[in-house]
């Protein structure tokens, strides 16, 4: 299911330890003996004006403008010193991953929703779609953006829980048919889906629920370079988070996709996003 050229290149930084329909375990390995903070810094900022702006200005993107709009995209995130506690930059990892693995096309923009600065938009963590022969899936992620995996997993039940309930399956559907560009080639389609009149049943059926959990791995940590040993010892990690994981409380009536991408140290990961962010905000 992966494209051919991915969008993002994304696979020149990750690598895939597991690989099944409805589970998929990422780590970025090493470089020098060191967990790979800037590849993924650099994966993370290449992505964020298609993460952030609305479609009609990715189409406007020129040599002469792209500064100026990469500037506002980092403006977008936030501008905010409390980073440490959002996750929007989760957000642009699900989003990467969603575009490069799973073939998909954002159907919105929510951070250019956003009211104001630091404002955190609420709803879905990423609205975006899968094309099929002659329909559509509509993919509707959840991010927990941790250090813990203990404690994604016990904050995301909930959330996905609330997120199936009728009234605000309905409201939500609402906001996403409201920004969808009218422009957009798949606009007609996506609002006739998700539009008041089509029954829920119908609609639950064509929704696919993405969860990207990361969390700081003991593996990852205690090793310095990928063999052999690295890769079998992750691979059990990953596997037995995902147990975890299947074995809650989840929502029955939807197609669940569990994506865990493991850290070394998160904390060091946002303050070298963090740093790159400001920089790019006083351009």
């Amino acid at each position: 299911m992966e494209t051919i050229t991915p969008i993002f290149e994304s696979d020149l930084i990750f690598e895939q330890y597991v690989e099944e329909t409805h589970f998929r375990g990422f780590s970025v390995g090493y470089e020098l003996e060191e967990f790979r903070y800037e590849a993924l810094v650099d994966l993370i900022f290449s992505a964020l004006m298609d993460f952030s702006l609305p479609e009609s200005e990715k189409h406007s993107i020129t040599h002469l403008n792209a500064e100026r709009k990469m500037r506002n995209a980092a403006r977008a995130v936030y501008a905010s010193d409390k980073y440490s506690k959002r996750g929007e930059f989760g957000e642009i990892l699900l989003h990467i991953i969603m575009r490069d693995y799973f073939n998909s096309i954002p159907a919105i923009s929510k951070m250019y929703y956003k009211d104001g600065p630091n404002e955190t938009v609420k709803g879905f963590d990423a609205v975006h779609i899968v094309t099929q022969e002659k329909d559509l899936e509509l993919w509707l992620g959840e991010v927990k953006f941790y250090n813990n995996m203990a404690r994604a997993i016990r904050d995301v039940l909930p959330e996905l829980h609330a997120h199936m309930d009728k009234d605000y399956l309905r409201n939500e559907f609402l906001f996403i048919s409201n920004k969808i560009d009218p422009n957009w080639e798949h606009a007609g389609n996506v609002k006739r889906l998700i539009d008041t009149r089509t029954s829920l049943d119908k609609i639950i059926k064509r929704i696919r629920i993405p969860v990207l959990l990361t969390y700081d791995s003991k593996i990852v940590s205690s090793y310095k370079e990928v063999c052999e040993e690295y890769k079998m010892d992750l691979i059990d990690e990953l596997n037995k988070h995902h147990k975890k994981f299947r074995s809650s409380e989840l929502p029955k009536n939807v197609d669940l996709v569990l994506i865990i991408l493991p850290f070394a140290q998160k904390k060091a990961l946002v303050e070298k996003l963090h740093e790159k962010l400001r920089v790019w905000q006083q351009i």
